[in-house]
């Protein structure tokens, strides 16, 4: 995924780490923990003044971590993915706090039954952590399956979120 060296970022203090948030002019394009596996290289964008966008999405994901907020309402900007990424990662924003669903219910639901690993592929390269809540998505049997940011906070923010899980 190539973004645009023309995004502001800040960091947000989380309970799971810190995490690197970058806008665009279009909206929230990206939320990265530290040691994501697919986390750009963010050092050539600036980090000024905290944008109003960014100020606000710390404001919200401190309420999310306190327990007080279960969405997110933010324009995002996610024209950095592919087209097939883009409308997994709706399908991911459609995924209501507290719920969960397995790639190939994912892959069912956007039409195509057997692209679980198409899915899984896109679901791990969301760019916007928490935000579009690939955490929610599980093995068939509910099992914890990868995430980019790691297992531990995965099973974490799971935990926030009461969902049950096969460990």
């Amino acid at each position: 995924m190539k973004f645009s060296t023309h995004l502001q970022t800040a960091v947000f203090d989380s309970p799971l780490g810190p995490i690197t948030l970058a806008a665009s002019a279009q909206g929230l394009a990206g939320a990265w923990f530290e040691g994501d596996l697919h986390r750009p290289d963010t050092s050539a964008w600036p980090a000024a003044p905290t944008p109003p966008l960014l100020q606000r999405a710390q404001q919200q994901l401190a309420a999310y971590f306190a327990g007080q907020s279960r969405r997110f309402d933010l324009p995002l900007d996610l024209q950095n993915g592919t087209t097939f990424q883009q409308a997994v990662w709706s399908a991911l924003l459609a995924l209501p706090f507290g719920a969960s669903t397995s790639y190939g219910a994912l892959s069912a639901q956007l039409g195509n039954p057997k692209a679980m690993r198409a899915v899984g592929a896109a679901v791990g390269r969301n760019p916007l952590i928490i935000f579009v809540p690939c955490h929610r998505v599980l093995g068939a049997d509910g099992a914890l399956t990868g995430f980019a940011a790691g297992l531990p906070r995965k099973r974490a923010l799971l935990q926030l979120e009461k969902i049950g899980f096969r460990p």
